[in-house]
């Protein structure tokens, strides 16, 4: 093998793993996105960046309450009146194997997530009514929404209900254009992909998001 092949299968070889290590930070540790949706407007804009942190689905901990998290679009958005199970209010998911669990899991090529608030957490007591959220009878503060929200069930969807174990309710702040728990159940931990650490764009509003 003469230096000149040498010396390219060294560089190919230093990319691959490059390439490796890149995917590994990206998937265990954190990335950044871009917002692209209003859901969570005025708390996130179309177009900003932000810096996700993953360390928390690698390590399998559930977000706190109030924190900002991505996850999996459910396999199934909307329910009938006769689907809804206030009992199991669980979303639904495809169960992935393989060569598809590395494409879309890992790599996330096809996936589709979504970017919502934590309002509940396991053990809650979730009632939706009145235009409010209530948690263990109690009125929800949302310092976060815009003055004049309310909140409402989005078809037929859940509006009383417990919690489940190593689940978590999300909405997004821009209550009337958000599809989320409401509509498709609590979003187990498994498929929290992440929280938002910083919004790193643009740089006059760098910083924690709250």
């Amino acid at each position: 093998m003469n230096s000149t092949v040498k010396e390219i299968l060294e560089w190919v070889y230093c990319i691959i793993i490059a390439l490796i290590l890149a995917m590994l930070f990206r998937y265990f540790i954190g990335t950044p996105t871009i917002v692209k949706m209003e859901s969570m407007y005025p708390t996130l804009i179309q177009d900003e960046r932000l810096w996700l942190n993953r360390w928390g689905r690698t390590t399998k901990t559930l977000p706190k309450r109030g924190e900002i998290i991505t996850f999996e679009e459910p396999s199934k958005l909307e329910y009938s009146s006769s689907e809804i199970d206030e009992s199991n209010p669980i979303a639904k998911y495809e169960k992935r194997t393989g060569i598809d669990w590395f494409v879309k899991e890992f790599l996330e090529i096809g996936k589709r997530s979504y970017i919502k608030r934590v309002i509940a957490l396991p053990g809650d007591h979730v009632q939706i009514k009145d235009g409010k959220v209530y948690i263990n009878e109690k009125e929800l503060e949302e310092p976060y929404l815009q003055s004049g929200i309310v909140t409402d069930i989005i078809g037929t969807g859940f509006d009383d209900f417990v919690v489940p174990e190593n689940s978590v309710f999300a909405m997004g702040d821009n209550r009337n254009h958000s599809t989320d728990c409401r509509a498709f159940g609590c979003i187990p931990l498994e498929k929290i992909e992440s929280t938002v650490a910083i919004r790193i764009w643009p740089l006059n509003k760098w910083g924690k998001v709250e």
